[in-house]
């Protein structure tokens, strides 16, 4: 119950940070780490664990789901070389600088040090991504840091079950045959699985069953290939992959809207109850430590973020050089500019992943105490730090915005209309020939870059009968002249209508 409590009481006060968040252009988040660590060092604030596989299966899946169905494996194929950059020799680099920090001046075992690495290791590229999209920023930028955000995980998770497993005297001989199994078996299950599901999904489609079944399916495979000693991250990433790939085209828009909006809060909520389990975790060490020793593992904590922070910096240099090299050669792309290459090296904050796994660790762990205060303050020190300056810092960097979003979606709605005009023109039933009418002025209006949802009169018109409507049925409802069943029938038939003819910025799901 004294969980649920203080989850409640974050969930309240982040209802109120994310319009804040939006005020002052602050990804979401900072405030939200702000004020999970207020709320767990708050009087009375109750101790809290978390079994570590539970942790895993609870946080790290919905998160790996996520990155990977909204990231296209095209994009991956389009931009290789800068997500291999960050998201695999970034995260082992990265790895391999704190676990020497670890070791050094931390006193961890190496399988420990590694493990705090791989923690650490990967951003959180949802957060800035947000804030980028927001400013229409060079799609590239966003592109690479979405696919960062997928494959940083994967990569460092693995990296983290190894070391993990060899803290617990596994040895190599023994983790080598395993993996070989391990990470081509869980690709084969995650495809396998989520073809299962796409063959159920018409069984179930408009159901709550489906919403339902998604968790249990999503859950499941992860489950399930830790029982078949698979990788269940990989099992996660491919699952999501190929229900990415195949399922949208045979889901219904309703389902669709309401899969986007249940793991959505879904999400969210982890997200709350991440922070604060680590807080209160973070509260109960720093109370059994005494003030030398606190003063030293802050010390090392900040060793381990500046680290961070820094290495991220000298190997994107590093991948530039060379990128530059391979370029003169004419065998690849540009490489980024030097203002593109600052906002990447400061996008690279800490979030979600580096709390979960650090709730995962084992209790009795080798340093566990140091590795969870080090890593809830690098999620900090990065939310804080360059979470509140990264808006400024592209205003400062001048970086041009990038409209080629807007443009190729006009396009798009041009040849879509193109297509349905022509359909409709093969026909000579009267309301054919007006709907080809309203379609081509559609159309004049698309070529022009404007969407005729926004301007349109005759959408106008449509929504304001339907205010009329809407405002005559709740009239009946007060009136009695109709029952309850039907008041809410007519109702939802009503918004569907709505939401039919509305431009998609009034349907979309935002942070605030």
């Amino acid at each position: 119950m004294d969980l649920f409590e203080s989850t409640l009481i974050l969930v309240l006060i982040a209802v109120f940070l994310l319009q804040m968040s939006r005020s002052l252009s602050i990804p979401y988040p900072t405030l939200l780490a702000v004020a999970g660590v207020i709320v767990a060092a708050l009087p009375g604030a109750p101790a809290m664990t978390i079994d570590p596989e539970l942790a895993l299966a609870l946080f790290i899946a919905p998160a790996l789901l996520n990155a990977s169905y909204e990231f296209p494996p095209s994009m991956l194929k389009r931009f290789w070389r800068p997500i291999l950059a960050l998201a695999g020799m970034a995260v082992v680099v990265t790895t391999a600088a704190v676990a020497w920090v670890g070791v050094t001046f931390g006193g961890l075992p190496l399988a420990a040090a590694i493990a705090l690495g791989a923690i650490v290791a990967p951003p959180d590229a949802a957060a800035a991504s947000a804030m980028l999209n927001r400013l229409d920023l060079p799609r590239r930028t966003v592109s690479v840091l979405e696919g960062e955000s997928l494959l940083n995980d994967a990569v460092a998770l693995l990296i983290f079950g190894a070391a993990v497993s060899a803290a617990s005297a596994a040895s190599p001989a023994q983790l080598v045959p395993q993996l070989a199994l391990a990470v081509p078996g869980a690709v084969l299950f995650g495809i396998a699985a989520a073809w299962g599901v796409i063959l159920l999904y018409p069984g179930m489609a408009g159901t709550l069953r489906n919403n339902l079944f998604q968790f249990v399916a999503t859950f499941g495979v992860w489950i399930i290939a830790q029982r078949l000693h698979l990788s269940a991250v990989l099992a996660i990433v491919a699952f999501s992959m190929t229900l990415s790939r195949y399922m949208p085209a045979r889901q219904t828009p309703h389902d669709r809207m309401v899969s986007y909006a249940v793991w959505e809060v879904a999400g969210f909520l982890l997200n709350v109850l991440a922070f604060l389990l680590l807080g209160l975790q973070a509260r109960s060490i720093v109370e059994r430590l005494t003030a030398e020793a606190f003063w030293s593992a802050l010390g090392f904590a900040i060793a381990v973020l500046v680290t961070v922070i820094g290495v991220r910096f000298a190997w994107l240099l590093v991948y530039n050089s060379l990128a530059m090299i391979w370029h003169r050669l004419g065998r690849g792309r540009p490489p980024a500019s030097a203002s593109n290459l600052i906002l990447q090296g400061w996008c690279g904050m800490r979030g979600f992943v580096t709390l979960a796994t650090a709730l995962a660790l084992p209790a009795g762990f080798p340093g566990r105490d140091l590795i969870v205060l080090s890593a809830l303050s690098v999620v900090l020190g990065t939310l804080v730090l360059q979470g509140l300056t990264l808006a400024p810092l592209i205003r400062l960097l001048r970086i041009e915005p990038d409209g080629s979003l807007k443009r190729e979606m006009a396009q798009t709605r041009v040849m879509l209309l193109d297509a349905a005009i022509d359909s409709l023109r093969r026909r000579e039933e009267p309301f054919a020939r007006r709907l080809s009418e309203v379609l081509t002025g559609e159309r004049r209006l698309a070529e022009e870059g404007r969407d005729a949802r926004e301007v349109g009169e005759l959408h106008h018109w449509r929504r304001r009968t339907l205010t009329v409507r809407r405002r005559e049925l709740f009239r009946l409802r007060e009136s009695g002249a109709i029952e309850e069943d039907v008041f809410h029938a007519m109702l939802q038939e009503l918004d569907w209508a709505e939401l039919g003819i509305s431009p998609p910025r009034r349907l979309e799901i935002v942070e605030g």
